[in-house]
């Protein structure tokens, strides 16, 4: 894979361990709408946008409720965690291997489904602006994971050709966005993301050190 020149990385679970927290501040608002959600349906979710989610559990709940006063609920509540775990980190090896990319001259793209606020938030914390070319929101776009407009924006911005790109991806979700985009993408086997198969990664990794065997 030497012709590699565009990194395409998610950001929860791939980059930062927050997929915790997301789960959390989740949680905490299904409670307040006295929602039981399954572990499952739960799965189902992840990788998605918050917007996007929210408007899945109205359907599936038949609930009469705003998915955007819901999305700001979760948002509020996943700050408060993100502000006050001292524990919150970023996932082990990435840190390297983004320095690694970077000084070999690849570019680099953030592509999450996060809230621009929330991309923000973890890149100014662990200082990660330097790196990365282009950040993009799935909350801006019109269609959410697995639909792969992220990605195809996100090469757009890479400004390289799909077949020169990767992506990092740790859901399932991301993995069909990825694979319908056209683009290769690696799976992280994230140990707090247990329950996403990843089976139709091109190839599975567990931990991001080991791209440096392919590129």
């Amino acid at each position: 894979m030497n012709n590699i020149k565009c990194v395409i990385f998610d950001m929860d679970g791939v980059i930062i361990d927050s997929e915790l927290l997301h789960k959390k501040a989740y949680y905490e608002t299904f409670i307040s709408l006295g929602l039981e959600v399954s572990e499952e349906l739960y799965k189902t979710l992840t990788g998605s946008s918050t917007i996007n989610a929210f408007q899945r559990l109205i359907t599936h709940f038949n609930l009469n409720e705003d998915p955007n006063a819901l999305v700001l609920q979760k948002r509020k509540r996943y700050v408060n965690f993100f502000e006050n775990d001292p524990t919150l980190h970023l996932v082990d090896g990435v840190e390297d291997i983004i320095k690694y990319f970077y000084n070999k001259g690849i570019t680099l793209v953030l592509a999450s489904s996060s809230a621009m606020v929330n991309i923000d938030r973890v890149f100014n914390r662990f200082d990660l602006n330097t790196y990365f070319t282009a950040k993009i929101s799935g909350a801006d776009l019109v269609e959410s994971k697995p639909h792969p407009e992220i990605f195809e924006k996100a090469a757009i911005l890479g400004n390289t050709p799909k077949e020169n790109c990767i992506v990092i991806e740790d859901s399932d979700n991301g993995v069909k966005a990825a694979n319908d985009a056209g683009i290769f993408v690696f799976g992280y086997k994230n140990p707090l993301a247990a329950d996403q198969t990843l089976e139709n990664a091109d190839t599975v990794i567990t931990n991001h050190l080991e791209l440096k065997k392919y590129i």
